[in-house]
């Protein structure tokens, strides 16, 4: 049985905390303590994954990174039978208080959701898995253009750790959810562990229902295998509302009943940790809806794999994850360029470097996945197809993030030239605070300078725009600790897990080269002043924990948070980087020329000094003349 932190330990009496994430490969454990009264994150241990055969028992491979942290830290933390060992005093020298853990081991949490109408209740059975950590497999819906018995094959072909069925408004018609679970049930689908437990179906769909729902489900019990029902609130109660509250939670605590029980090692790990165990994608969403919250910030966070690209937003207290499942950097690395295209790859690239040379490129990263790059130019390139992973994953999650569809509105004479409708995305790059970054290529680029200029062209942020990046990936950790102890996950972050590279003030609009953009004074630990024309990327000098007030005046129809041509004024961070002032508009559109866009991608590149150590590093050009003020 998991033992309840909350009702065992008061938070405050809570110092030393061990946190691990059990991800597919590697398990990472963290030491996390109170320093002078802050919490903060001191040891780092690291161990193979040990789900798989010959060990297949995760608890292998999470004793031994916390051995690591023991070695490290000199403190005791591994009994002689090989848990985790508790302290039952303050003063004890050995233990811990708590242990909390996140997995995404043996594939994560793998679920298919189904829907009446494809764009309304099945689009919010997939947001609730989604914002719950889970691989959306597939969306079945009666609208989705595929047969019934293409649909009942496509069930039957997918192994799933659950089944998340929604439809209708409460006290609406249950004619086609009813129709929709007798496709569902007789298909018989079987959960990916084998047959070794019932499959769990989670309804959440009109509530009038119910009673047909548990009928059609426990007409199919029998010998073959059967299906363990849950009824939750609906997903779609009104055409305007959503509430997705209660299945996540009902999925999160099926992933620990069902999936991490019969996983392998996973029923000792859940007697081991003082709270559940969350998915991986879960609790980093948790973190940042939590940093938002209590900072009263928009944010967006990414992390980028190796064969998928996992996008989280917060605007507004709306949070939403997508799963880009075919955009990464190696397993995948093909797909981006196929998606892309050659020439949206090559734009990026300011070196002689032709499409046969980029093919030969992806081909040797498909044959050699976890290979880094050896050289500078194999760098430019791969960080240019990290650019259009980014960019194309940042389009589908703004094409998901949207306000609900199929509202019914009442509309008036005013609302005539109105363009707000219902399925609009709520993804707003100018109300966008804060833009966290994680993943390979990302947090181990060699210069910070290129982590802050892949995130600026793929994410291409408007106005005011801070830009950090997740230091050792801790924010599943954090994630799961912030459900037990808010504060301390919260100063870890600020404090050890976000390394801020600085700000980003973007220019929005269009105009011709050379003309003046907006002109800018920045005063506080670091004073300049100056302006910008349009097509230029500029650096400026501020440090890790400096500030500056920096007041931006565009010219006429270019918006920089006020709205077009009117000033601004906010306090700017520095970091490792400083900030970057960008001059090229929004949306980011590259010449079409090839020797024009070559020399616009290699000023920008100048201009962080990107590539230092590159022989052909390419020259500034020549100073232009003044910038003109003509708007």
């Amino acid at each position: 049985m998991t033992v309840d932190a909350t009702s065992q330990l008061d938070p405050e009496k809570i110092k030393i905390i061990v946190a691990t994430d059990c991800g597919s490969t590697t398990t990472k454990a963290i030491m996390i303590e109170e320093v002078d009264g802050v919490y903060r994150q001191t040891y780092r241990g690291e161990a193979p994954t040990t789900v798989e055969e010959p060990f297949a028992d995760v608890t292998v491979g999470v004793v031994n990174s916390v051995t690591e942290l023991q070695e490290l830290s000199g403190r005791r933390l591994v009994t002689d039978e090989g848990t985790i060992l508790r302290r039952d005093d303050v003063d004890d020298p050995d233990g811990c208080d708590i242990y909390i853990s996140t997995s995404s081991a043996g594939g994560g949490l793998q679920m298919m959701v189904a829907g009446v109408v494809r764009e309304m209740t099945a689009a919010s059975a997939k947001r609730a898995a989604l914002g719950a950590g889970a691989i959306v497999m597939d969306v079945i819906a009666a609208n989705d253009r595929r047969r019934p018995h293409e649909q009942i094959q496509r069930i039957r072909e997918l192994r799933p750790d659950m089944v998340l069925l929604s439809g209708g408004t409460d006290g609406g018609n249950t004619t086609q959810v009813i129709q929709l679970a007798e496709l569902v049930a007789p298909a018989k689908p079987r959960p990916r562990f084998g047959s070794a437990y019932e499959l769990p179906i989670i309804f959440a769909g009109n509530t009038e229902a119910r009673p047909e729902i548990e009928r059609v489900f426990a007409d199919q019990d029998d010998a073959t295998g059967g299906f363990d029902l849950s009824l939750v609130e609906n997903l779609r109660p009104t055409l305007e509302q959503e509430n997705l509250g209660p299945a996540r939670d009902r999925i999160h605590d099926v992933f620990l009943e069902h999936v991490m029980a019969h996983a392998p090692g996973y029923d000792k790990l859940i007697d081991w940790t003082n709270a559940p165990i969350m998915p991986t994608p879960g609790a980093v969403g948790d973190i940042l809806q939590t940093i938002a919250r209590t900072q009263g910030i928009n944010a967006v966070g990414v992390d980028i794999g190796g064969a998928t690209t996992d996008v989280f937003s917060v605007f507004d207290g709306t949070f939403n994850r997508t799963v880009s499942a075919n955009l990464g950097m190696s397993y995948s690395i093909s797909n981006v360029c196929a998606e892309a295209g050659m020439d949206d790859v090559l734009r990026w690239v300011h070196l002689d470097m032709d499409e046969r040379e980029l093919r030969n490129r992806v081909k040797n990263k498909m044959i050699r996945p976890t290979t880094i790059p050896q050289s500078a130019e194999a760098l430019v390139f791969e960080q240019a197809v990290a650019r259009e992973a980014l960019r194309l994953a940042y389009q589908q999650h703004k094409e998901f993030a949207t306000t609900l569809k199929g509202v019914q509105q009442q509309r008036t004479v005013g609302d005539v030239f109105s363009q707000d409708v219902g399925g609009s995305t709520i993804v707003d790059g100018m109300k966008l605070d804060l833009l966290v970054a994680s993943g390979g290529v990302l947090s181990h680029a060699p210069r910070m300078h290129q982590t802050a200029m892949m995130l600026i062209d793929a994410f291409e942020p408007e106005g005011f725009t801070t830009l950090a990046k997740d230091s050792i990936f801790m924010m599943p950790h954090l994630g799961v600790l912030s459900s037990v102890h808010e504060r301390a996950a919260m100063e870890v972050f600020e404090r050890d897990c976000l390394v801020l590279l600085g700000t980003c003030v973007a220019a929005k609009g269009e105009g011709k080269p050379g003309k003046s953009c907006f002109k800018y004074s920045m005063r506080g630990d670091h004073s300049v002043e100056g302006s910008i024309a349009w097509g230029d990327v500029v650096l400026l000098e501020l440090g890790p924990g400096q500030t500056a007030e920096m007041e931006v005046s565009p010219v006429r129809g270019v918006d920089l948070g006020n709205g077009p041509g009117k000033s601004v004024t906010r306090t700017v961070k520095g970091g490792t980087v400083g900030v970057v002032l960008d001059g090229r508009g929004r949306p980011l559109r590259l010449p079409e020329d090839h020797a024009e866009r070559r020399h616009a991608v290699a000023d920008a590149i100048a201009a962080l000094d990107l590539y230092p150590e590159m022989p052909n590093h390419p020259p500034t050009t020549a100073p232009r003349e003044a910038a003109s003020t003509d708007a």
